[in-house]
């Protein structure tokens, strides 16, 4: 895994410099960050009006966080910086059966060894944006296999089998939706998870007092089942907060398995087409995405997302800038944005940010390399049909040439100064470095 980036290359992830301490559920709804909530707005107001303890679950189903997991990373990250007690649970054990939410199909099996390993790779992403050092409330990462894989079966059942409903449990949307499904339906294996997840709830509050649980709203019901959980047997009083999901142009949800994921590795997704991804932000979602996925001041986002013209280019580069920095470091996030003001602004274009691979010299010989696997190759394209599409669209250059023939060859003549640069789009561009 790289980081790309030191962890001194960052602002600190538990700091707070515009000076912020107010009540974790003003700061959250104010932001776009709240999507339901256990308790109406007075009592939930009240409980966080003091330090608790809060959680929430990361599935280690990749070696990589990807940024639909930044929003529930932000909202352990504020609720750090208001003063309560951030835990960040990575499932260990939970993934060993797999979340039926958001899912039509099940889950590929993962081996125990595999889900170690993820966890493991993981586990540095989540300090980009928590603080586990910290002097005061600084968080803490554990793992559920610690004390899921420890349960035995029938003491299991006997414990919080007898008092969740099953009744209740088909209602709820993730395993509903698969019972209705004609194609899949939903395995006892994965009827399971809700129990498991229920039960880190009331592990974490025997252990630790944790009183909040908060995720993404498909975990809705996962979350109210621990709630109930927690109340039955222990007679708790537990709450639970979900926050939207983000998604992608298509409004389907990012997740592991799912095509087109942006992720926090820099080896899965490079710090440029990382940057570029929230440089490329439509117009009318960059104020939101400010909100959500920054930490800057609600006002200086209301002035930025307001922007008209010209001017809303300036926010969307520093949307770009702010979020790069809080992933892949300061440094990073500057040669980025360096990169693609030289790029776009006709200039540079062999800065280090912008994607690029070597070229055999050879290749570009005889008929020449074909651009459709050029443009796969540097993923500019799915696939060689995508990148048909993307050209007869008239969305292929050459340099600064439009590409119209599907059958096109880049020969030795499309060489200048070294490279040969494609761009698809207006904001996507990939350097062939010639040798």
């Amino acid at each position: 895994m790289n980081t790309a980036a030191t962890t001194s290359d960052r602002p600190a992830p538990g700091s707070d410099s515009a000076g912020l301490a107010g009540n974790l559920y003003d700061v959250l709804h104010e932001r776009g960050l709240v999507s339901q909530c256990t308790e109406d707005e007075s009592a939930i107001r009240a409980r966080l009006s003091k330090p608790v303890t809060c959680y929430i679950g990361f599935d280690p189903t990749a070696d990589s966080l990807h940024v639909g997991s930044l929003l529930p990373l932000m909202l352990l990250a504020w609720a750090q910086r208001c003063g309560h007690h951030a835990i960040a649970v990575v499932g260990g054990g939970t993934a060993l059966v797999g979340d039926p939410a958001g899912k039509n199909a099940a889950r590929k099996m993962l081996t125990p060894e595999q889900i170690q390993a993820n966890a493991r790779g993981i586990r540095e992403q989540m300090a980009l944006v928590l603080d586990f050092d910290r002097a005061s409330n600084p968080a803490r990462l554990v793992n559920n296999a610690d004390w899921l894989a420890e349960l035995k079966w029938v003491d299991l059942l006997r414990e919080a089998g007898a008092v969740l409903s099953v009744n209740r449990m088909v209602t709820m949307d993730s395993v509903r939706s698969r019972m209705e499904a004609e194609d899949s339906g939903i395995s006892f294996l994965e009827f399971n998870y809700m129990v498991m997840q229920a039960y880190d709830f009331l592990h974490l509050h025997r252990t630790t007092g944790c009183t909040l649980q908060m995720g993404g709203q498909d975990q809705w019901g996962n979350i109210v089942m621990g709630i109930e959980l927690g109340r039955r047997l222990e007679g708790a009083s537990l709450a639970g907060l979900t926050t939207p999901l983000a998604t992608k142009a298509d409004g389907s949800k990012f997740g592991k398995s799912e095509s087109g994921n942006v992720w926090l590795d820099a080896e899965r997704t490079s710090p440029y087409e990382f940057f570029q991804f929230w440089r490329n932000t439509p117009d009318a979602e960059v104020g939101s995405c400010l909100r959500r996925f920054t930490f800057l001041p609600v006002d200086r986002v209301q002035e930025l997302g307001a922007a008209e013209g010209k001017a809303i280019n300036d926010s969307k580069e520093l949307l770009a800038f702010e979020v790069t920095r809080l992933v892949h470091g300061e440094a990073e996030a500057e040669r980025c944005r360096d990169a693609a003001r030289k790029a776009f602004g006709g200039g540079d274009v062999t800065a280090g940010a912008i994607p690029s691979a070597p070229l055999d010299a050879g290749e570009l010989e005889g008929d020449g390399a074909g651009l459709l696997t050029l443009l796969v190759r540097a993923k500019l394209a799915g696939s060689n049909g995508e990148a048909r599409r993307l050209i007869q669209g008239g969305g292929v250059r050459i340099g600064d040439a439009v590409v119209g023939d599907i059958a096109r060859k880049v020969t030795p003549a499309d060489v200048v100064d070294g490279y040969v640069l494609l761009r698809v789009g207006k904001k996507k561009l990939f350097r062939y470095d010639v040798a």
